[in-house]
């Protein structure tokens, strides 16, 4: 079955330089980046374009000059509102280069909005990279350095306790093991006490934490996930309208065209036209 875990695991080879740096390039408006989490550090310096990244399901409008900063075990996702946009991105490790700053968990501020010392640390970092001069690896280290103390003198929000961050971490992987259920199961019934049983916690108190870290109720995920199988399926044209609704899971029809009109702006019968007529 597919993999459908929030999970993202960095895998930095050079240990002499545990960093990833590289231009992120869209063109065409849509999904950045999909919902996931990791526990490294991620910087995200636009560079041209606008959008939004949601940060534990809190939205920050971006443009050309934001810093958009992912703590590690941060559930976030960004889409481009413009056929043009480009960034320039920063993974590392924050106890490659800090034991000590990397064992305090500190939360840096998300959005960080034109500024210059950031701006130009970020196109230092990265002329070095491109040029790879003798030496390279050192300089970008210190330039690094000097950014980390930069956002830590400047951008600091809070700090996480142990018993904290292991919770964020332990909620997280939650959610993976009821995300993965739900693309195995979509075309059931699936309830929300069901749900939690898989991971042990009342049904109130699932609801709660699947919307506080999804932004929407399980019900309308599961749907969610139900529409866009059935688009698929009707880009494949191999079963009629009505099949299709039953093979995702909705038992009432109409219910399916209203759901499916609502999210993709148009009836299942309009996909089915356009591909009979493509074909």
């Amino acid at each position: 079955m597919h993999d459908l875990s929030l999970y993202e695991k960095k895998i930095i080879k050079d240990e002499e330089f545990p960093v990833q740096m590289f231009e992120n390039h869209i063109r065409k408006s849509g999904m950045y980046c999909p919902p996931h989490w990791h526990e490294h550090l991620e910087l995200h310096y636009v560079l041209k374009g606008q959008g939004v990244f949601y940060c534990n399901q809190r939205p920050l409008n971006v443009e050309e000059g934001s810093l958009i900063i992912i703590n590690g075990n941060e559930l976030h996702k960004g889409i481009s509102n413009t056929n043009t946009f480009d960034a320039l991105v920063v993974i590392f490790e924050m106890d490659a280069f800090s034991k000590e700053v990397a064992n305090c968990n500190v939360i840096f501020q998300s959005l960080i909005q034109n500024d210059d010392k950031i701006k130009e640390l970020l196109l230092l970092i990265y002329q070095e990279a491109n040029e790879k001069n003798i030496g390279y690896k050192l300089t970008m280290r210190g330039k690094i350095y000097e950014l980390i103390t930069y956002l830590l003198r400047n951008y600091v929000v809070e700090s996480l306790s142990e018993k904290e961050n292991l919770k964020r971490i332990r909620n997280l992987t939650r959610l993976n093991t009821v995300l993965q259920y739900i693309q195995d199961n979509y075309s059931e019934t699936i309830s929300n006490q069901e749900l939690a049983e898989l991971i042990h916690l009342s049904e109130f108190r699932f609801c709660h934490l699947f919307k506080e870290s999804m932004g929407q109720s399980p019900l309308n995920y599961i749907n969610e996930i139900r529409l866009k199988k059935a688009h698929h399926l009707l880009e494949q044209k191999e079963m009629t309208i009505t099949e299709i609704a039953t093979a995702v899971g909705f038992q009432d029809y109409n219910n399916f065209g209203r759901l499916f009109r609502n999210y993709f702006g148009y009836s299942p019968s309009e996909v089915w036209k356009k591909v009979y007529v493509y074909i």
